[in-house]
Parts: C-alpha cells; structure tokens; sequence
C-alpha cells in the first residue's frame, strides 16, 4: 500500500489531467502574493482614502485641464450673475438659481497661469469664469463660480475664490487662506473654448503642481486594520492552495482503462 503512494507521481498526473484547475491555483497564488505585496508596501507608505472621492488635488487637475479665453464683448456687470460658458446650458443655469446655501472661499492653491499673448508680466491679473460642477469631478448641475488672481512676486501659486454649493466643494482638507488684495482690479471675464481660439484671441492655460498635504490619506488605525485584512486574506487563499496541492498528491488519478470500467459499473 505504502508503495502505492507517490504524492510528487500524482501531484503530476493530476495536474496534466486539470488545465481549469491548474489555472484556478496559480490564480489564487497570485492574488495571494499581491496582496501581501501590497500589505507590505503599505507598511512604509501612507495610502490615500479611498472613500473620499472630492479633494482638492482633484479639483484643481480638472480645473487645469481647460483653456480659459477671454470674451468677446464682455462687460464688468456680468459678474453680477453666474458667467454663462459655452458649457453652461439654460437648464443649469436655472437650476443654479433655485439653488441655497452657497459658500465662498478664497483659497492659496498652486496653479500657475501662462496667456498665449506677448502682454509683458501677469501679476495682479484677475479673472473670472464659471463652470458647471460635474465638469470639476464636483458632480451635479450646480453653477461653480470661480476667480483666479495672479500673486505678485509668486509664480507657483494664485489665489482661487470659488463659489459654489456647499455640499459641491471639498471641505475636509482645505489649502490655505489667501491674503486679502489691497488692490481693486477689475476681472477679465474668461470662458471655456471648446474650439481652437483665433489667433487674434488672448486665452489663458492653468497648469497644476500636485500638492500631497491637500490629499486626504488614511489613518493610522484605518490603515492598519486595511492591512491586518489583506493578511488574514492572503493568509486564507494560502491555505486553499495548501488544501488543493494535498488533495491533489494523496488523490491517485483513474488511469483510462480504470475510467472506462467505472463508467460501465454505473451504466
């Protein structure tokens, strides 16, 4: 009986026999040896929230995704009311008004902003646009308000009042507040240019430098407890694999012949 028993022999054979089932275990190995490697990378680096879905560093990199140009035949009283851009319909802009409880903020974030134009140094310039919330990844229909001045003597960052619903904009991590400006500019109102603008026509670019402290990250216990999962986890798909590879070498595979005579008994 003891000669019988070839665990490596059947290990071999029943293997060769199951392609599905060879494919199965070196799938949870995997899994299994990911997620340890992840549960050991998290042990030196700090993870980002995952249930926190608005957070400025978001806000910010979709803001800069767009072209700002200036308007043809704008005023300074359009500011009284939510700046109608190409990408603002009618229907938001009602919904807009129905719409309470608005929050201003008037933030230091970093956002650099070059023009198209030879107009000598951007400082003290001001403008003004407004976007629709969804375009911002805020989500919804509400009307986003939003003005840029460029800080004097400070090229890595501007000065960003934003305008918009409460429940719209990201409050758990804010950036700075922006010092007051002592001077009245007036806005240049700006719109977002779906086509390529006419090159008589002075457009703005908004380019953004990733700032880490504005990304909500996990706790420490909340972190801990994610990787005492992937361990236990990891650890359970291990002990699976454990299970088939010993079922597998204590399981002497049916010769044909033996299979042949097992069917035939049930018939």
């Amino acid at each position: 009986m003891m000669s019988r028993w070839q665990p490596v022999t059947n290990l071999k054979e029943n293997a060769s026999r199951n392609p599905p089932g060879v494919a199965f275990f070196v799938c949870l190995v995997f899994l299994s040896v990911s997620f340890i490697c992840f549960c050991s990378y998290s042990y030196s680096h700090t993870l980002r929230n995952p249930d926190i879905t608005k957070d400025w560093n978001r806000l910010l990199s979709s803001l800069s995704q767009f072209q700002l140009c200036v308007k043809a035949n704008a005023s300074s009283s359009e500011l009284v009311l939510p700046v109608p851009t190409p990408l603002v319909d009618r229907d938001t802009l009602v919904h807009s008004k129905r719409t309470s409880n608005l929050t201003s903020l008037h933030l230091k974030v970093p956002l650099q902003v070059s023009t198209n134009s030879n107009s000598g140094s951007l400082n003290g310039l001001v403008l003004h646009t407004a976007f629709i919330g969804s375009l911002l990844n805020l989500g919804g229909k509400e009307i986003v308000n939003l003005t840029l001045e460029v800080l004097s003597g400070n090229d890595n960052y501007t000065c960003l009042t934003i305008s918009a619903p409460k429940n719209l904009l990201p409050m758990s991590l804010l950036p700075p507040e922006c010092p007051a400006s002592e001077k009245n500019v007036l806005p240049v109102l700006v719109e977002v240019s779906e086509a390529p603008p006419a090159a008589s026509q002075i457009c703005y670019s908004l380019h953004f430098n990733n700032d880490p402290s504005l990304t909500v990250m996990l706790t420490q216990e909340e972190q801990r407890m994610a990787e005492k999962h992937l361990l236990e986890f990891s650890v359970f798909l291990l002990c699976v694999c454990l299970i088939l590879c010993l079922t597998a070498a204590l399981t002497r595979p049916l010769k044909p012949l033996e299979w042949h005579g097992f069917t035939r008994a049930l018939d």
